[in-house]
């Protein structure tokens, strides 16, 4: 099931520059922004060799928008992993997962906080439990700090980069993934 624009999370990530629809993105782009099915299954079909690198894990602050996204005080603490998912030896995708406290509470995304070198990806579609909601895009700069966690961690130098995200929910239980999408997505 789609969230649509009347969802209260879905109006909040478009005043905040999350649109629905990647119209303003790069033709080249757009197919992986749209995509509603499994990054980790598109990725594993065009790279051979693609694996997850954890770069940072544990409980920390979300970023301003995402704690506005999943209703939460802005300075709550949450679960929050990133890694890099590596295809032909290059960082194609930054991802990075947010999962409140209060997912975890019910025990039934527990796994997450284990994963390690294990793709989110393919927990989040083989649990039939598991629903999206709807997916929003954005390009982000220097400006945004989902820029600058993705800069940590590899040789980004593009002024910008798009990403998008969405919140799975788990038994009514949210869970906010970002794909930033690198510049090594659509090179050989």
């Amino acid at each position: 099931m789609t969230a649509s624009l009347h969802d209260p999370r879905q109006r909040i990530s478009v005043q905040h520059g999350w649109l629905a629809h990647p119209f303003r993105a790069p033709r080249a782009l757009r197919g992986w922004l749209s995509d509603r099915g499994s990054l980790t299954r598109r990725l594993k079909a065009r790279y051979p060799d693609f694996r997850v690198r954890p770069v940072a894990s544990g409980f920390a602050s979300p970023f301003l928008d995402e704690a506005r996204v999943l209703h939460l005080a802005p300075k709550a603490h949450a679960y929050v992993r990133d890694v890099l998912l590596i295809g032909d030896g290059r960082a194609r995708v930054f991802a990075h997962s947010v999962l409140p406290r209060s997912s975890l509470a019910g025990g039934d995304w527990c796994g997450v906080t284990r994963l390690g070198t294990k793709p989110l990806g393919e927990t989040l579609f083989t649990d039939p439990r598991i629903r999206r909601l709807g997916l929003m895009c954005r390009r982000l700069d220097v400006r945004h700090p989902l820029y600058r966690a993705a800069r940590r961690h590899t040789d980004l130098s593009e002024e910008h980069v798009w990403a998008r995200r969405s919140v799975f929910c788990l038994n009514g239980r949210p869970l906010l993934v970002t794909e930033v999408f690198l510049p090594a997505i659509d090179t050989p």
